[in-house]
């Protein structure tokens, strides 16, 4: 018998039996206050006044998939836009400065016309053109106020602001004093309805970087964007999150503006706050987030992956480490095999006792690291199980793929042990709980599960799949999921750099 795990898990479900005590459904059901307002956004009020503060979780059902077709990276540029300010925050000017900055849209718009042109570009006019759209730029930006967003936020005792876009959705969140809690009201409406487009071009150019960073001069990156455009034909998932360079260079602030009309609407929207907040305050609350104009939710997609029917694989040549990425396609998270998934993904992951680390890592030592995860590169359409590897010196992408192949098979042919799927749902319940024990990530929670199923109360019934997850379950997903002809795989080999004798040889030879 395995005396200390054993005892281990004993005390931390005990634990965890007195912080569900604490945290169960009717005594959260006494503290929401949950509200659609007439023009269609969802607020829910969570009060927690242990501390004169609170966090806030705003989510927008809509992430990089939903970039219109040639325009990919858009709503991740929308995100940046967030914190440039609005009609009344960051511009000493508006009125003028819509002037200038439609200017800024019509040389940008002629410029962009010339440079398009296949057949009969112009370099004269083309400079010409450029010139004009940079002194528009120039005068647009004598209006704007730097910052000016962030740094009130901040000045009045906001911390933690922060935004981030998916392939799913994308957030806003900060933590703030409870008396603040009006102008934060003012704020995130205002910014949600009247966003200004002001400096588009300059922080294009900071995505653009970006790019450069996380992909273009990036291994991984570059592996993944592969990985995934192998992996996907039809569905956006197959696109990059920051966007095609070419795309993302000559996106523009008028497509920025359609894309808000679109989506950021308040029907497509839910905000979540938490902390030393009343029921009371909803009425001030819908004050200005009712204010925000209604608007059409969007359609959903339409497009739906088709069934991969042979197994795609990408090599790239790298002077850089050697890397494994493989992925299966499975469900989303509607499906109700998810927690099954999630199941695999501890058993095979999760710290120095998970089966790649003691196989690949520790025994073996033929891998740095190596785990598996869901719900990749996202979960709200069906994604896919992946497989990420790390060689050591000496040991090639080939190795982890046979080693990562048994470990499969494993799962395929024998039942999970009792302590690991134990552990399992000791560590999953474990995640939930902790994730609602401080205000941002409850409010987080209730934001994600209220726009995803409709219903913040979705949270609670994840403890109830967790616990229903079986040995039997996990063999027939296993199977289920993880076959040659659902399997896409990418890997980075090594490939030394050329020597000067190599690179003349080779002259000689053509």
């Amino acid at each position: 018998m395995k005396l200390f795990p054993t005892l281990r898990l004993a005390a931390l479900v005990c634990g965890l039996a007195v912080a569900a005590q604490a945290q169960d459904l009717s005594s959260f059901e006494k503290r929401i206050t949950t509200k659609v307002l007439p023009n269609g956004l969802t607020l829910i009020i969570c009060e927690r006044p242990e501390a004169p503060v609170f966090s806030y979780f705003t989510i927008v059902d809509a992430g990089d998939a939903n970039d219109p077709g040639g325009e990919s990276g858009l709503a991740h540029m929308f995100e940046h836009l967030a914190f440039k300010g609005t009609k009344d925050i960051g511009t000493t000017d508006y009125a003028a400065e819509k002037g200038a900055l439609a200017k800024v849209e019509q040389t940008y718009a002629a410029y962009d016309d010339e440079f398009r042109k296949r057949v009969g570009r112009d370099p004269a006019k083309l400079k010409t053109l450029h010139a004009d759209f940079e002194q528009a730029q120039a005068e647009a930006e004598k209006y704007v106020i730097p910052n000016q967003f962030t740094e009130i936020a901040e000045e009045n005792g906001a911390t933690g602001l922060n935004a981030q876009t998916s392939l799913d959705d994308t957030q806003y969140f900060w933590s703030m004093p409870s008396n603040r809690l009006q102008l934060w009201a003012y704020m995130e409406s205002d910014r949600i309805a009247n966003p200004v487009p002001r400096e588009f071009y300059k922080e294009r150019d900071v995505v653009m970087e970006e790019r450069r960073m996380r992909i273009d001069s990036n291994p991984v990156g570059r592996m993944v964007e592969e990985f995934l455009a192998a992996a996907y034909v039809a569905h956006p998932y197959h696109r990059p999150g920051v966007g095609w360079m070419s795309e993302l260079s000559q996106i523009t602030a008028t497509e920025a503006d359609a894309f808000h009309k679109k989506y950021y609407v308040p029907s497509n929207m839910v905000i979540a706050i938490v902390g030393d907040v009343k029921p009371d305050d909803m009425t001030m609350l819908e004050k200005y987030f009712g204010a925000i104009p209604a608007g059409p939710k969007p359609e959903e997609m339409a497009t739906v992956e088709p069934p991969q029917t042979a197994e795609r694989y990408v090599v790239l040549k790298e002077q850089s480490q050697p890397l494994y990425l493989e992925g299966y396609h499975k469900p989303d998270y509607r499906d109700p095999d998810d927690a099954v998934y999630d199941a695999i993904q501890d058993i095979f992951s999760n710290g120095r006792t998970s089966r790649l680390y003691r196989s690949l890592v520790r025994d073996q030592q033929i891998a740095a690291e190596a785990e598996g995860f869901s719900g990749f590169p996202g979960d709200k359409y069906p994604g896919l199980f992946a497989f990420f590897a790390v060689p050591n010196p000496g040991h090639t992408p080939q190795e982890m793929r046979v080693a990562i192949h048994k470990e499969i098979d494993k799962l395929k042919t024998t039942d999970v042990s009792d302590d690991e799927l134990a552990m399992f749902k000791t560590r999953a319940r474990a995640d939930i709980l902790r994730g609602l024990g401080n205000n941002q990530g409850l409010a987080e929670q209730l934001a994600i599960y209220q726009l995803r199923y409709g219903d913040w109360r979705e949270l609670f019934n994840q403890l109830k799949k967790i616990d229903a997850v079986t040995k039997a379950d996990i063999r027939r997903v296993a199977n289920k999921t993880f076959v040659d002809t659902n399997r896409t795989y990418a890997m980075v080999e090594f490939q030394a750099p050329t020597t000067p004798a190599a690179e003349a040889s080779q002259g000689g030879a053509q």
